[in-house]
C-alpha cells in the first residue's frame, strides 16, 4: 500500500535527558554528530515519502530553524502541540491534513529507511495499523508487544515484566479510522497515548499487524544512551563524513594533525580540529567546530558543536553539550557509576560525565564517574566534582 505522508513527533522535551535538553528538545540531541530527528527524516525521504509532517512543542524554534521549510526537496509542514499531552494528542494536531493512510514515526529513534519500507509494504487497505516490531532486552522499559504469527495481540506500556522480548519500534502505518479512535481514547494521567488507541484496535479485534525487524534500531532516553546511538551509528557505518581509513570518518573541512591518531570506529565532523599528539576514539563523535588539543585523549564520547577539549586533558564516556569546554590536563575517567535522574538512581551505568551546553571544566580539574554538570556550570582549576551540578553553579573545592 502506498503512503506518501508522515507525522514526526517530536515536540517533547525529553526531561530525563536533563540537562542537555534545558535548551533544545531530544529530537536534536547529536546521534553521533548529527540530530537524532534528521536520522528520521532522512529515513523517510529515502523509503520514498512526499508529504513530511512535523508536530514541535517545547523549543520548536529550535526544530523549524534547524530543519527549514524543506528537506532534501520535501515541504515540511509544522503543527504545534502547545502542550505536551501524550502521542496520541500530538498526532491529532495534524489531522487537518491527512486525508487518507499515513504513517507516524517517533522523532527520537534512530531508524532506516528499509524498516520504514517495511512497515509501508506490510500494512493492507483494510488494516487499522501496522507497527514495527523489534527484539530488544529493553522491551520492558518502553513499548512491548506480544504476536500471534504478523497479528499484535498485545500491546502495553513499560510492563516491567522480564518476559516481554519484543519492542514498539516506534514506526507505524494507520487508515484514517485511527484519528476518530485516539479521540475516543481514554486519558492517562491528562495524556492521550497513541499505544492506548492501538491497543484498542487489538482488543477489538481489529486488524494490528507487527512487522519484525532487524538490523539498526537505536534510541536515547538516558544520557549515557547517547553514547550507545553513536556506537551503534559508527559500527553500521551510518555517517555523511567519507572514510579515510576503515571505520574512521573525517569531513573534508577538519583539520587533523600528522601526529594525532584516530582509533576506529570515529568520525570527525565539519570544521573540527584535532591538534598534535591526541588520541581520538574508538566509539568517539566530534561534531561541527570541536576541537581537541595536543596530546589530549578522548575516548567512547559524543562532542557536540564547538566543543573544546583543551592540551593533555582526558575525557572517556562523556557526551558535551554545545559550547562546553574541558580546560589543559583535566580528566574524565569515563567507567561506571550510579546516574541520578530526578529521584530514581540508575546503577551501574556506563557514564564518565555529561558537560551541559556552555559549562566548563577548568585546567587540571578531575570529575568523577556520573556526573551531570548543568548548562553554564563550572568546574575550578584543580577543583573535584561529582553528582549533579545545578546549573550556573561554581564548583571550587
Amino acid at each position: 500500500m502506498r503512503l506518501d505522508s508522515a507525522v514526526v513527533l517530536a515536540a517533547g522535551e525529553g526531561t530525563r535527558l536533563r540537562p542537555l535538553t534545558k535548551y533544545r528538545p531530544k529530537p536534536l540531541l547529536p546521534a553521533a554528530n548529527r540530530p537524532i530527528l534528521e536520522y528520521v527524516l532522512d529515513a523517510l525521504v529515502d523509503a520514498g515519502v512526499e508529504d513530511l509532517h512535523v508536530v514541535v512543542g517545547y523549543r520548536r524554534d529550535r526544530v523549524q530553524n534547524r530543519i527549514g521549510p524543506t528537506y532534501r526537496g520535501r515541504t515540511v509542514t509544522y503543527h504545534v502541540q502547545e502542550k505536551q499531552l501524550g502521542t496520541g494528542h500530538a498526532v491529532l494536531q495534524a489531522r487537518d491534513t491527512l486525508d487518507d493512510g499515513f504513517l507516524v514515526v517517533n522523532g527520537d529513534e534512530v531508524v532506516t529507511a528499509a524498516m520504514v519500507e517495511s512497515v509501508i509494504d506490510a500494512h493492507g487497505a483494510t488494516d487499522a495499523a501496522t507497527l514495527a516490531v523489534v527484539e530488544s532486552d529493553r522491551a520492558p522499559e518502553y513499548g512491548a508487544v506480544r504476536l500471534d504469527g504478523d497479528r499484535v495481540v498485545e500491546l502495553v506500556e513499560r510492563p516491567g515484566d522480564d518476559t516481554y522480548r519484543l519492542l514498539n519500534a516506534g514506526i507505524y502505518a494507520f487508515g484514517p479510522s485511527l484519528l476518530a479512535g485516539i479521540e475516543a481514547t481514554e486519558r492517562h494521567a491528562g495524556e492521550l497515548r497513541l499505544t492506548d488507541a492501538i491497543a484498542a484496535n487489538v482488543r477489538n479485534d481489529d486488524a494490528v499487524r507487527g512487522v519484525r525487524m532487524d538490523g539498526l534500531w537505536s534510541t536515547a532516553t538516558y544520557p549515557w544512551d547517547l553514547l550507545t546511538v553513536a556506537r551503534d551509528l559508527l559500527a553500521d557505518g551510518r555517517v555523511d563524513e567519507p572514510e579515510r581509513d576503515r571505520g574512521v570518518y573525517v569531513d573534508g573541512t577538519a583539520s587533523v594533525h600528522d601526529d594525532a591518531a584516530l582509533r576506529a570506529p570515529v568520525v570527525v565532523g565539519p570544521d573540527s580540529a584535532v591538534g598534535p599528539g591526541a588520541v581520538v576514539g574508538p566509539d568517539t563523535a566530534l561534531g561541527r567546530h570541536a576541537a581537541v588539543g595536543a596530546g589530549a585523549v578522548v575516548e567512547g564520547s559524543v562532542l557536540d558543536i564547538d566543543t573544546r577539549i583543551g592540551p593533555n586533558a582526558t575525557v572517556v564516556d562523556t557526551v558535551t553539550g554545545q559550547g562546553a569546554t574541558v580546560g589543559p590536563g583535566a580528566t574524565i575517567p569515563g567507567g561506571e557509576a550510579d546516574v541520578r535522574i530526578g529521584r530514581t538512581v540508575h546503577e551501574n551505568r556506563r557514564l564518565g560525565c555529561v558537560v551541559a551546553d556552555r559549562a566548563h571544566v577548568g585546567g587540571g580539574a578531575t570529575v568523577a564517574s556520573g556526573t551531570l554538570l548543568g548548562t553554564e556550570a563550572r568546574v575550578g582549576t584543580g577543583a573535584h566534582a561529582s553528582g549533579i551540578v545545578s546549573e550556573g553553579t561554581e564548583v571550587r573545592r
